[in-house]
């Protein structure tokens, strides 16, 4: 074979949110305490399933009245209020890891909510279906909030009403303007579409760095999640400018025929949720199946 350079993306790992929530866990399970995350601490099952070899087990809202000790993690994701009124419900000791963007982001959509409730207005997200983000936003608005995915989903608003727009914070700023603008066409009677841009910069921004890396290599391995709507959106990056891009979960999903027929030098990078450790070991296999030994050689 005739590869001469593997490189992981130093840009590529884990957001702010991420850190700030597996360091959480980590610190906790250091102290000896059983920590008990609310649904996937991240859409990355090997660093998922590293920390609950460490000990952390992953459970939903419904099992609250199960837990006698230790301490309930609520993940970067956020959480609908109804989860913070059963933890103290059941009297459970509570790590609060919300990202702090989600977090005013809550606020932002409760606040909003409360407006519109009293101008007869509706509350979109712009997020996907039963992401956890979007479920601690709509929890925000009792659960009120119409949830947009796709063109199709604009049927169920009434756009002789108010409407004010609010989007997942890792969905694309592209995606968000333009459901906002084919909203904006089905409006009447002078009815204004308030919309808000809350993309989180962390993660859109991470789109032209990503595509500049992706455009130096022969060939592109991008490791992600396979719950991961951010894996799945960067990954997208990565396509549009190198069409040698491969889509991973761990190193054992590599095929040696990737790195044929010319391929002499690959990128490895990956989602918001996925660990450098795990980018690390998917370079390492590919050093090793393609016969060289460091990322210099």
């Amino acid at each position: 074979m005739a590869i001469i350079k593997v490189e992981v993306d130093k840009h590529s790992g884990f957001c702010f949110g991420v850190v700030k929530a597996v360091e959480a866990a980590e610190s906790l399970l250091k102290q000896g305490q059983k920590v008990w995350c609310v649904g996937d601490i991240v859409h990355n099952e090997a660093e998922a399933n590293r920390l609950m070899q460490l000990g952390m087990s992953t459970i939903q809202q419904s099992d609250f009245d199960q837990i006698k000790s230790g301490t309930v993690l609520f993940r970067a994701h956020g959480e609908p209020p109804a989860s913070y009124q059963s933890a103290q419900q059941f009297g459970l000791t509570l790590k609060d890891a919300t990202c702090p963007v989600v977090l005013k982001l809550q606020k932002r959509v409760k606040q909003a909510y409360l407006q519109q409730k009293a101008q007869n207005g509706q509350i979109i997200i712009y997020g996907k279906k039963g992401h956890a983000e979007v479920i601690g936003l709509i929890g925000q608005t009792n659960n009120e909030a119409i949830v947009v995915e796709t063109k199709a989903d604009m049927d169920k608003i009434d756009f002789s009403r108010p409407v004010e727009v609010f989007s997942q914070t890792t969905k694309s700023p592209e995606g968000l303007q333009q459901i906002v603008a084919l909203m904006q066409e089905r409006t009447h009677n002078g009815i204004e579409i308030i919309s808000h841009d809350t993309v989180c910069r962390q993660v859109s921004g991470r789109v032209p760095r990503l595509q500049r890396f992706a455009e130096q290599y022969d060939a592109v391995v991008f490791v992600g999640g396979t719950k991961s709507s951010n894996a799945r959106m960067l990954f997208q990056a990565c396509q549009d400018v190198n069409a040698l891009s491969y889509f991973i979960s761990e190193p054992d999903d590599l095929q040696v025929d990737w790195f044929t027929d010319g391929v002499g030098s690959v990128g490895v990078c990956g989602a918001t949720s996925t660990p450098e450790w795990l980018m690390e070991q998917v370079a390492e296999k590919i050093r090793r199946i393609t016969g060289i030994h460091s990322a210099s050689d």
